[in-house]
């Protein structure tokens, strides 16, 4: 079977999600088109003119299957390309831009909510990697076509609950390494390892990490993940006020060291806004890290209510508070979380999803004309 795979946007869950999908299904034959993870709003409405004019020839080599991510324009380039038209599709949902934080308040902030509908019409498969994912796009969508003034079609969004499964990203094997921990003795280790953004809420983390030091608590933290050319200004003011609290900073290139630095700690830490799966945070369970996590987004359907602290989106005061009362036993005795087994998480492993991807892969065929049209 050959199949032509999409990235249009290739941030890093989406690389590992297509390369994994390469990897591990490898005796489809893949074509692998994809656009660099920048410029946002360029790219969310021009991918298709790129690859239209770009890579044509690509584009008409003749496939069994489509499989794109959601930043992809599929119904813009399925004009634009007839002949993908006639070809069986799926769109992967990583994330979707009805549930992010902050969206623009201005018109041109629909655009980006109608591409995610419009790309999601024009699969014949809709695949969301968590329930959090597809709940808020499907109802997000519901919302925004009540909202338009008239001319509204009947059946769209039943037509997309229909259509549309969830199927996680898998976590790669090299995710699953033995859990050292620290030596006896050695001040609890926490690890915050998510993109260095507002949506990750990081000034929570770092107040919560604050009034600990100010009680005087021991612990460690290792401050890792991606760090873009806009980073947010508590990243460095945090760091020289906790400078005796402080291990690793920064993003670890080397995958292994990466690991071993996950295997040697003993609490992986979210603070999110925005998370659809929480890959950074299942990243550490799979290394043997105790999950601390706010009790909203994906991870209510990832983990038991012992390993999520209240959440209070809207009073970061509050939240931080809570976040601190869960934090500090632990700091007094790293025993409450030194030994006890993380949730397990095996069967997220591409080992053990890549048959239901396969099974999706396998059995999807033309269904749009079908649920809409008729």
């Amino acid at each position: 079977m050959k199949i032509l795979l999409l990235s249009a946007y290739d941030a890093v869950s989406h690389r590992q999600w297509r390369e994994g999908l390469v990897r591990h299904l490898g005796d489809y034959r893949w074509t692998v088109l994809t656009l660099p993870p920048r410029n946002f709003a360029w790219r969310s409405r021009g991918n298709a003119l790129s690859w239209a004019f770009g890579d044509r020839d690509v584009l008409t080599s003749g496939y069994d299957r489509v499989v794109a991510t959601s930043m992809t324009d599929l119904a813009e380039l399925r004009g634009l390309v007839p002949e993908l038209a006639r070809i069986p599709s799926i769109v992967y949902y990583h994330e979707n831009q009805f549930a992010y934080p902050e969206r623009m308040v201005r018109k041109e902030g629909q655009n980006y909510l109608l591409t995610n509908i419009f790309t999601a019409v024009a699969a014949d498969r809709v695949v969301f990697n968590s329930r959090f994912n597809r709940h808020t796009m499907l109802g997000g969508a519901r919302d925004l076509l009540q909202a338009m003034p008239d001319c509204v079609p009947d059946g769209i969004i039943s037509s997309l609950e229909e259509r549309s499964r969830v199927l996680p990203v898998p976590l790669e094997e090299s995710c699953y390494v033995p859990h050292r921990g620290p030596p006896a003795g050695v001040p609890l280790i926490l690890v915050w390892n998510h993109r260095w953004e507002y949506d990750k809420a990081p000034e929570r983390l770092f107040q919560a990490l604050d009034q600990l030091s100010a009680a005087g608590a021991e612990f460690k933290v290792h401050v890792l993940g991606q760090r873009f050319r806009e980073c947010p200004a508590v990243f460095e003011q945090a760091k020289k006020r906790l400078q005796g609290h402080i291990g690793r900073w920064g993003y670890i290139e080397d995958d292994g060291e990466y690991r071993r630095i996950l295997a040697a700690s003993d609490v992986i830490l979210s603070t999110s806004l925005h998370d659809f799966q929480g890959l950074a945070v299942l990243e550490g369970v799979a290394a043997g890290c105790y999950p601390l996590v706010p009790d909203r987004l994906a991870y209510r359907e990832l983990f038991a209510e012992e390993y999520r602290y209240s959440s209070h989106a809207g009073d970061p005061e509050t939240e931080c508070r809570a976040l601190v009362a869960r934090l500090r036993p632990m700091c007094s005795d790293p025993g409450l979380v030194r030994g006890v087994s993380p949730p397990d998480l095996s069967g997220l492993s591409w080992p053990t999803m890549m048959f239901r991807y396969r099974e999706l892969i396998d059995s999807c065929n033309i269904l749009v004309n079908n649920a809409i049209y008729n």
